[in-house]
């Protein structure tokens, strides 16, 4: 499988876009709202069909009837809150996983519509633990990094108390990644001079 994009989750959106902006050299482009969800996005390249959500409550919003994703609800900062990756055939990536041992969860539609009125549509299974990627399909939707402004991603990998539990659920959706033992966390490296934990 192959990394689709990392999750940034923030109380205050266009506070982390001005930061991000500032770090990186290259602000983030506004992505739009997902709407029932009281969330909006912006995005920023990372190369390789990759990219950054950083992802936040959308005022224009009003308040959804559940928390909104990512744990945002309950953000004092910012953090990196999860990461995605691509399964062109998603219901046979979960059913594949199930049968190694790790349930990623049911499969829904979501949808949001970007500045220039083009409606992205997806499937997703939603993420338990961070450091354990969501399943991610596009189906006919041109991938949202193809004009992303780039920060290219040179580095990714994540800690938790136990790594060996990790790497088997990441074994199941046939993931690689670097987890090493420590206190749960992703860590990015942007540019080679940003850092996102």
């Amino acid at each position: 499988m192959t990394l689709d994009h990392l999750v940034y989750a923030t109380p205050d959106l266009e506070e982390s876009v001005r930061q991000l902006g500032k770090l990186t050299g290259v602000r983030p482009v506004e992505g739009g709202p997902h709407p029932g969800l009281g969330t909006r996005n912006h995005l920023l390249g990372l190369g390789e069909l990759r990219y950054l959500e950083i992802i936040g409550p959308d005022p224009e919003q009003p308040e959804p009837e559940g928390p909104r994703p990512f744990g945002i609800d309950e953000l004092t900062e910012p953090r990196l809150a999860g990461w995605a990756v691509r399964a062109a055939d998603i219901e046979a990536r979960v059913a594949r996983s199930r049968t190694l041992g790790y349930d990623p969860g049911p499969i829904e539609p979501l949808s949001r519509r970007t500045p220039d009125g083009e409606v992205l549509r997806w499937r997703l299974t939603y993420p338990y633990e961070a450091v354990v990627p969501f399943l991610i399909d596009w189906g006919r939707t041109p991938h949202p990094a193809r004009h992303l402004p780039v920060v290219p991603l040179t580095a990714f990998g994540a800690s938790h108390p136990e790594p060996a539990r990790v790497r088997e659920r990441l074994a199941a959706l046939g993931v690689e990644l670097d987890v090493r033992e420590g206190e749960p966390a992703l860590v990015a490296m942007l540019g080679g001079t940003t850092t996102l934990t």
